[in-house]
This record gives C-alpha cells, sequence and structure tokens, in this order.
C-alpha cells in the first residue's frame, strides 16, 4: 500500500510539473543586474543605526584593501541591495559547521538552552532515531514553557507518519504543513519549502543544508555499501541578522495561514557577536527576481579572481552555464566540487551533460569521494562567501522557498577555503580527454537528465 501511494504521488508530481512548467522560468538575469549595477551605493546597518555612506564606504575600503582588487564587493553587493531591498548588516558572528554530527549537536544544545522560543522551518523532519530525538526535546521545552513552532514540508516530510505531528501538536506545539498535497491545486505540490532554519530566542540561527532528521547518517543510495556520510556545511549566525531569519520565518507562517503565533519575544533587541558581513538572501516561487539565482548569478559575473563552488544537485540553465565559462575565459579559477556518490542519480546525469562545454573554457570539475556531497557553498575572490539551502539547478532556483547567507570578509571566507581546500584532496578530477572517451549508455542517460532538468 505504502508503494502504491508513493507511486501514485510521484504521478501526481511530475503532472503538476508539466501542468506549472511555466512557473519554472527563471528571469534572465544580466538584464536585472544591468539595471541594478549602476547605484553604486552599498548601504550597511549595524545594530542601532544604518551606517552613513562615508562609514560604509570606508568598512568596504578596509574590505578591499584585505581582499584585494574585486568587484564583488562594490557591484555585486550593489546589485543585491538594490534588488532585494534589505541592506548588509554589520556586528555579527558566523561560525562554521562541517558534517551533521557537528550540526545536530550544536542544534541540540541551542535548543536544550532555549528560554523564550524555538522557531524550525525545515524540509524533512523524520520519524527517525534524530527526529524522535529532536521531537522528545522539542516537547520537554514546550512542556517548560518555552515557546515551540515548526513548519514542515508536505512532501520533503510525506514518509513521515501524521502520527509524529499530531503527538507534537498533543504536547502544544504549533505545528504548520507547508503546501499540504492537493491534486486540485498543482501550484502547490510544485511549490516546496526547501528551507532549513532553527531559530532559538530570536537570537541565534542554524541554516544550511541539514533537515530535521537522521538521513544524512543513512546510505543515500541502493548501489552503496554500508552507511556513508553526508557532507555537509551549515553555520550558527549571532547578531543584527538573526532578525532577517524570523522575519522569514514569521511571513511564511502567515503565508501558510498558521494558527496565531503564542506571545513570546521573537524580535528582541540584537546586540554586536562580532565583525562578519551578513546579508540573507530569500526566494519564492512567483519573486520577479529570484534572489538567491540571481545572487550567484551577479557573484560569478563580478569575480575577478577565483570561484569555488560545492554544490549537490547541479542542473543549472544555460544562463549560468555561459557565466562560469565566461568567468573561466577571462582567467578567473573557477573550481567546481559536486557529488560522485548521490542519492539522485538523474539529477547527477543532469549535471554530467554540461561538462563538456565546460572543461572546453577552462572550468575545473570535481567529484568528491566517499561521502555524499550534501553541501551547498561558495566562495569568490576570498572575500564573499554564501551558504544555505539552495542547490543550483532550476527546480531551486525557480520552485522552491530557499534561503542562502552572504558572508563578506576575508576571516569567515578563509575558513570556507580551507574546507574547500579539504574536500578538494578528497575529490577526483574530471579531465576532458577521459570524460570524451565515456560510453554511449552514460552519455544517453546525461541527454535524458537534461532533458527533464527543470524537473529534477
Amino acid at each position: 500500500m505504502i508503494k502504491i501511494a508513493s507511486f501514485l504521488l510521484v504521478i501526481l508530481i511530475l503532472l503538476s510539473c508539466f501542468l506549472c512548467s511555466g512557473c519554472a522560468s527563471l528571469p534572465k538575469a544580466s538584464e536585472i543586474i544591468d539595471d541594478a549595477s549602476d547605484t553604486g551605493q552599498i548601504q550597511i546597518a549595524s545594530t542601532k543605526y544604518i551606517l552613513t555612506p562615508s562609514q560604509s564606504a570606508a568598512i568596504m575600503k578596509r574590505l578591499q584593501n584585505e581582499a584585494g582588487a574585486t568587484d564583488i564587493l562594490t557591484r555585486q553587493i550593489a546589485v543585491i541591495e538594490e534588488i532585494n531591498g534589505s541592506i548588509l548588516k554589520s556586528g555579527n558572528k558566523v561560525s562554521l559547521l562541517v558534517n551533521t554530527h557537528e550540526t545536530i549537536s550544536a542544534m541540540m544544545a541551542a535548543i536544550d538552552n532555549a528560554r523564550d522560543h524555538i522557531n524550525i522551518e525545515t524540509f524533512i523532519f523524520a520519524d527517525d532515531d534524530e527526529g524522535k530525538r529532536l521531537s522528545d526535546l522539542l516537547l520537554q521545552k514546550q512542556a517548560s514553557g518555552v515557546v515551540v513552532n515548526v513548519i514542515y514540508d508536505s512532501i520533503g516530510s510525506q514518509s513521515t507518519p501524521r502520527e509524529f505531528f499530531v503527538r507534537l501538536r498533543e504536547g502544544g506545539i504549533r505545528v504548520v504543513e507547508f503546501n499540504p498535497i492537493n491534486p486540485l491545486k498543482p501550484g502547490n505540490i510544485v511549490r516546496r519549502d526547501h528551507r532549513k532554519v532553527l531559530i532559538v530566542d530570536g537570537t541565534v540561527v542554524f541554516t544550511g543544508g541539514v533537515n530535521m532528521s537522521g538521513v544524512h547518517f543513512s546510505k543515500p543510495s541502493d548501489d552503496e555499501r554500508g552507511n556513508i556520510l553526508w557532507r555537509e556545511t551549515d553555520i550558527r549566525l549571532e547578531g543584527p541578522a538573526v532578525s532577517d531569519y524570523q522575519t522569514l520565518f514569521i511571513n511564511t507562517w502567515k503565508s501558510q495561514n498558521g494558527p496565531d503565533l503564542p506571545p513570546a519575544n521573537y524580535h528582541p533587541k540584537l546586540t554586536k557577536h562580532g565583525n562578519d558581513l551578513v546579508m540573507v538572501t530569500a526566494s519564492s516561487p512567483g519573486s520577479d527576481n529570484r534572489l538567491v539565482f540571481i545572487s550567484y548569478m551577479s557573484a560569478i559575473i563580478f569575480a575577478n579572481k577565483s570561484a569555488h563552488i560545492t554544490n549537490a544537485y547541479f542542473a543549472p540553465d544555460d544562463q549560468m552555464i555561459d557565466a562560469l565559462k565566461n568567468a573561466a575565459t577571462r582567467g578567473v579559477d573557477v573550481k567546481i566540487i559536486l557529488p560522485k556518490i548521490t542519492d539522485s542519480s538523474w539529477a547527477k546525469y543532469a549535471g554530467q551533460y554540461h561538462y563538456s562545454e565546460l572543461l572546453h573554457t577552462g572550468v575545473q570539475l570535481y567529484e568528491r569521494r566517499n561521502m555524499m556531497l550534501h553541501a551547498k557553498t561558495a566562495i569568490i575572490d576570498n572575500v564573499w562567501a554564501t551558504v544555505g539551502s539552495s542547490n543550483m539547478d532550476t527546480w531551486s532556483f525557480a520552485m522552491n522557498d530557499e534561503v542562502n547567507a552572504i558572508v563578506l570578509g576575508t576571516e569567515f571566507a578563509s575558513k570556507m577555503e580551507s574546507l574547500f581546500l579539504n574536500d578538494l584532496k578528497e575529490s577526483d578530477r574530471i579531465e576532458l580527454k577521459e570524460w570524451n572517451e565515456r560510453p554511449l549508455l552514460q552519455r544517453i542517460k546525461e541527454f535524458l537528465g537534461h532533458l527533464f532538468q527543470r524537473w529534477l
């Protein structure tokens, strides 16, 4: 019965994808960037007020001196501020979390220390050992007087028994199911909440690729033997930028017609915790600019020296492929680490369809061994970094609710770069000559993957 239900769900999703195929279009990034890139003015907010233009310029000049000449600190940020409607926030502390054990442990500690409220937005909330451990702790905190609110994605968590969420609700936790499956609303089926965000007391945020589940400890494919850990990258954020995540959570809650949120101090006064500049970039279907997509595009377009990208599901549109090729052609060191082991073979084939043309222009491609690569990160010119939930594919860029943090600063970028280099050591480089000798069956799979890449 479960297999039949799963099969029918897949058919329903595919039908919805075709019915809503127009929703999957991405804007012309070059037009948006050209319209916004002449503004030039960059604004930065402190914990108390918006800095004057001269104060903001002084901060950016300092970063420029540390990083060297790069358009990423001027033109790219100006573009994103122009289309985002928000500004960089100073005074943040961004801590890098690597792999699932580290992230889950840090999350559990923060939840255990919560005193006012806990807000969770996740694609998967699973009824497995990790999910149960998290849910038990959340119920304990709710019982102790801490307000707990949860948003989970209907399809991402479709294998989780409804009784799991009933238990949370009966324990007093407010729970919202994002876009419940409804055959009469195909747009709802296609649009998913792929964000992974934990907010504790309105003062600390965890975000990146880790879901509320133990799926990241399990083998990703039937082709693999034994349990293979998933390679994740998440961040712990403290400081003024936390309020942007809180606002996103509350807006999503309201858009899903969730019950009234219980009284809590959702927007406490935030103080300075560090020196990281952070901008939160979030996208939802229907947004004209698809901000996460434009953020990636403009970062690659304005890169001067290096673009080091790590991504789990790589099936970008022609605009992104052209941006990567153009960057390599003008001398930018473009390196991309992709998974060798995957839980989505067709998504991998869709990405491999582009390998030859990327390799021809000097883009260096690598596949990570021994772990299921699930991270979604980039470092540009050793000063601009992003960590978030968005994959480099049309589904993420055009149809999902996603959120990424952009972090400016050489200190954090250096940590990201070190992580990238460690992954590089554990990766196999794809050489053009060898790639051109791959078998015909592989090429056919790549073509089919490319044919349906908008829905992978």
